[in-house]
């Protein structure tokens, strides 16, 4: 009798806990309703189609993981599936873009090449409307897009990533496909919000050299960019069906061995979770010199790198959901495309020049984007910004189109560090900079 109604009170206290977490505690704000389907902005016409496809691109083998030097074995399990996505638009003239986000560590030039060849010859889609941007997340696969040698075929390192990379690229040009038959009637505005969990990851170089926190980083005062630009999509009759979002933040609150999306998986999937039918897409911003803070286990007593990276990514998701629903701003047509690869040099003599790929995308006169390839330090964000200023607003991605390592500015040159190491000539920043500004007028 005695072990019935001890069982009999455990199970009713469990009964407890389940009622209770399963509904609003005592003075919290319950949740509203289902309520019948309504627009943010209804007075914008749904004159765009938009279409959307994801595809799963977690490896099915445990690679070796790409972005730490250091690694010194391949992956040993996943926390979080890693996914390609596609959003397809197509203004009222017929005109297309398409933007494929992926949760890897970055894209591969010759896998652009490639890509943008087979888009234009199998679906008429332009190189110039087409962007290709990866997220960064130091917990995905190792890539490799130069084929391998005779003595690397027997290397299952090197055969692993080339035949992952192989696969990738015939899969995201069925996903292009995927999207671009999934167009129908949408309604597009945008807005931005704000996220402030990154922080400039380089040392104070303005403190004189005997100064104490001289060598220290992260510096609290550094550039930052912790604008969250959100583009909504949404059915005629007002159902949210995707958003595309930036940030400007390295993926690496992370340190595991472990398929995991970091702080922009989460804020994808926590996004997705309670919407059907509903698509988040990720493009990264000019994150080079940006690291999300606190990160790694053990910086805050008794916190894994795991769940800070879900506290980014549930940050930035909160940031997601206001740039949706607040002041949003109408989005018109047509698109407008404008794509060029310069040349950039190193400073030592005898190095080999890089073709590097400069974007700009206007949507009619409200939204422009500012893609360019590699890691991108902050700087390039912020100046274009102000010098591109106007009626539109203006939206700078990083790790778009190309991977060859860090764009430093020219301060980060003069001051040197980690992301100047690569040697670039002095003239890299303007080269670049006289760049968008030309394709950016040539688009008006």
């Amino acid at each position: 009798m005695f072990m019935l109604k001890q069982l009999s009170r455990f199970l009713a206290a469990a009964l407890s806990v389940i009622s209770f977490t399963n509904a609003a505690p005592p003075g919290a704000t319950p949740l509203a309703p289902p309520g019948p389907v309504k627009s943010v902005a209804p007075q914008v016409p749904a004159e765009w189609k938009a279409g959307t496809a994801t595809l799963q691109v977690t490896p099915q083998k445990l690679l070796w993981m790409a972005g730490y030097a250091a690694r010194k074995k391949p992956a040993e399990g996943k926390v979080q599936e890693l996914f390609a996505k596609a959003l397809a638009l197509e203004d009222s003239t017929g005109g297309k873009l398409v933007f494929v986000t992926l949760d890897l560590i970055g894209v591969p030039q010759a896998l652009r090449h490639e890509i943008a060849r087979r888009a234009q010859q199998d679906y008429g889609l332009k190189p110039e409307r087409l962007v290709l941007n990866a997220s960064h997340t130091h917990s995905g696969p190792s890539l490799r897009s130069a084929p391998l040698t005779a003595e690397e075929e027997n290397n299952p390192r090197a055969k692993d990533a080339w035949d992952y990379t192989q696969k990738l690229q015939s899969d995201l040009i069925s996903l292009i496909g995927s999207a671009l038959t999934d167009l129908k009637p949408a309604r597009l505005t945008w807005n931005k919000a704000r996220c402030g969990f990154a922080m400039n990851r380089r040392k104070d170089y303005t403190l004189p050299p005997d100064h104490p926190n001289a060598n220290k980083v992260p510096n609290p005062n550094g550039p930052v960019d912790h604008e969250v630009p959100a583009l909504r999509v949404e059915t005629p009759d007002g159902a949210l069906r995707a958003v595309m979002f930036g940030y400007a933040c390295h993926n690496t609150s992370l340190g595991f061995y472990n398929w995991c999306g970091d702080y922009a998986g989460f804020a994808q999937e926590y996004l997705q979770e309670h919407r059907k039918d509903f698509t988040a897409l990720f493009l990264m911003g000019c994150g080079g010199d940006q690291n999300p803070y606190p990160r790694r286990s053990d910086v805050v007593p008794g916190v894994t790198d795991l769940e800070l990276s879900m506290h980014h990514g549930r940050s930035l998701a909160n940031a997601v959901e206001m740039a949706l629903t607040v002041n949003p701003i109408a989005i018109r047509g047509p698109i407008r495309a404008a794509y060029e690869e310069i040349t950039l040099s190193y400073a030592k003599a005898g190095r080999p020049e890089h073709a590097y790929p400069v974007q700009v995308i206007k949507l009619g006169p409200d939204l422009t984007f500012v893609t360019l390839g590699s890691e991108v330090v902050v700087d390039y964000s912020l100046r274009f910004k102000k010098e591109l200023a106007g009626e539109a607003g203006i939206w700078v991605a990083g790790y778009s189109n190309d991977y060859t390592g860090y764009i430093p500015s020219l301060r980060i040159q003069k001051e040197g560090g980690y992301e100047a190491a690569a040697g670039w000539a002095e003239d890299v920043e303007e080269r670049i900079v006289d760049t968008v500004h030309k394709l950016h007028q040539s688009l008006k």
